[in-house]
């Protein structure tokens, strides 16, 4: 079943080990080392750079529309044969975006607000990034919709790290 799987840069390697994943995108500070799991390739890895932030601050590096339209393009590539892994530094905010972008684009027959609902379900801790999801927003001429599907779950539940957590793709699985 194709899937996307969500979780913090500490348990990177064991969830791409666990569940056999074949791609990884990457969200997480320009500086930050990680070290790609073994199994995946490096045309396989996506990594893009930018800081936690949702408007612009000195001394921060907030996401690009390029950035964010480099995603979409990697998650368009990917041909679902085996789940993707998408990670930033704690598993909430970046990650739990990305995750929601991705599933958005791919499953353009679901509504928004549908696949937020299903996102805070899975992840109770969840925030995702604002400036992610409204540029993806645009970039996929969704006309707010999933601006408004994100503010609509609101803050998640405060942690320090998120638990993983899977976003199923298979139509089947939506109902």
């Amino acid at each position: 079943m194709s899937s996307l799987h969500v979780c913090s840069l500490s348990r990177l390697h064991e969830t791409v080990e666990r569940i056999g994943a074949s791609h990884v995108a990457t969200l997480i500070n320009a500086g930050t080392p990680v070290a790609r799991p073994p199994s995946i390739r490096a045309e396989n890895h996506l990594f893009l750079g930018f800081n936690d932030i949702v408007e612009p601050m000195d001394g921060m590096v907030p996401v690009t529309s390029a950035q964010v339209a480099r995603l979409l393009d990697f998650v368009a590539t990917w041909d679902r044969a085996r789940p993707m892994v998408v990670h930033c530094w704690a598993g909430i905010s970046r990650s739990t975006a990305g995750a929601y972008v991705a599933a958005c684009a791919l499953m353009p027959g679901i509504d928004e607000e549908r696949i937020a609902r299903e996102l805070r379900s899975r992840a109770p801790s969840a925030t995702p990034n604002g400036r992610v999801v409204a540029l993806a927003d645009a970039l996929l001429g969704r006309d707010g919709r999933m601006v408004a599907a994100i503010r609509a779950i609101g803050r998640g539940a405060d942690a320090f790290e998120g638990r993983p957590f899977t976003l199923p793709l298979e139509r089947e699985a939506w109902g």
